[in-house]
């Protein structure tokens, strides 16, 4: 890179290349977003500053620096105009491998040498469209939350031919926009996010289907139940501050249960010895035994700030 803020370059004007948008050139990055389409270039230019005059609004977005915001982003109607000076460039067009591995092919040619080349798919690995590149080792997935400039996380997915500087430099530059980045091992269709999403709609729609519960009742489950505690913490931590012992005492009195539940729905795999030892080791790195008391205190603290902002909340939106 060039200077302490990385220039960002976005192919496609959707919702996902608006919102990367509005992450970077939020946190001083200058961004251009490029878009074959007339009418979504035009779209993402209102949409982009809509979106700043909410949050401002919410009182996440100095109203003073809306306009120096805005000043960041350049919209493109040339490929090349848009990647020429990029040190990432973020592909944000549709889900569909052709368009991915064409796309790509002119990435490589049109891109600075240095740039890291990077797909916001949810679900396809690069190694799927890049593999046969020249510039394969600088291409890799950072699939983001929707919205990314609400929601931090970012799978950041390396094939097995994206070389370690790529992932390093692409952890960066995310942590420099705000990001919160997690390392994805193993290129997995779905990555992390959409697999943990995946199982929960499966049983969703699995229970609507067996007359266990309504879909208006499910969200209810989720949103008021799951869901405050997951704006806090992760389903790991989640058990392991729920029983008394931590993580493998939860498994111990919970997990013939859960073997029980996953068979009923043809999917086996029970959680061994072995791997709770590992999950456990994991979790006791994190947080010390000894400190399970003060942490418990910590997470129902946590969860009354939830409850005072959701009590907030205008009735009305829901």
């Amino acid at each position: 890179m060039h200077s302490s803020k990385a220039a960002i370059a976005i192919v496609g004007a959707g919702s996902i290349g608006v919102a990367f948008a509005i992450v970077f050139a939020r946190t001083g990055h200058t961004v251009r977003l490029f878009d074959l389409d007339a009418a979504a270039r035009e779209r993402a230019s209102a949409t982009f500053a809509e979106r700043l005059r909410d949050l401002a609004q919410a009182g996440l977005q100095d109203a003073a620096d809306i306009d120096a915001t805005r000043a960041r982003l350049t919209i493109c109607s040339d490929l090349a105009d848009a990647v020429h000076a990029a040190d990432l460039v973020l592909e944000c067009a549709p889900e569909r491998v052709d368009i991915k591995r064409e796309l790509f092919a002119q990435l490589d040619q049109l891109a600075p040498a240095h740039a890291v080349l990077a797909s916001a798919s949810s679900a396809l690995p690069a190694s799927q469209y890049c593999a046969d590149l020249p510039g394969r080792a600088r291409c890799l997935v950072l699939h983001p939350g929707n919205p990314p400039y609400l929601i931090p996380v970012l799978e950041v997915v390396p094939s097995p031919f994206t070389d370690l500087q790529t992932v390093e430099r692409a952890q960066a530059i995310a942590a420099c926009a705000g990001l919160k980045p997690v390392l994805v091992a193993k290129e997995v269709e779905g990555f992390v996010f959409n697999r943990l999403q995946g199982a929960l709609l499966r049983e969703a729609y699995c229970l609507v289907r067996d007359g266990v519960a309504s879909v208006a009742d499910i969200d209810t489950v989720v949103r008021d139940g799951l869901g405050m505690r997951w704006s806090v913490i992760g389903p790991f931590e989640t058990v392991d501050l729920n029983t008394r012992g931590g993580i493998a005492s939860h498994a111990v009195k919970m997990g013939p249960a859960y073997e029980r539940m996953g068979k009923e729905r043809g999917q086996n795999d029970p959680w061994t010895p072995d791997l709770v030892a590992k999950v456990e080791a994991q979790r006791r790195a994190t947080l010390p035994i000894d400190q399970w008391e003060d942490r418990v205190a910590w997470r129902d603290r946590e969860l009354m700030k939830v409850v005072r902002l959701r009590s907030q909340r205008n009735p009305d939106q829901g």
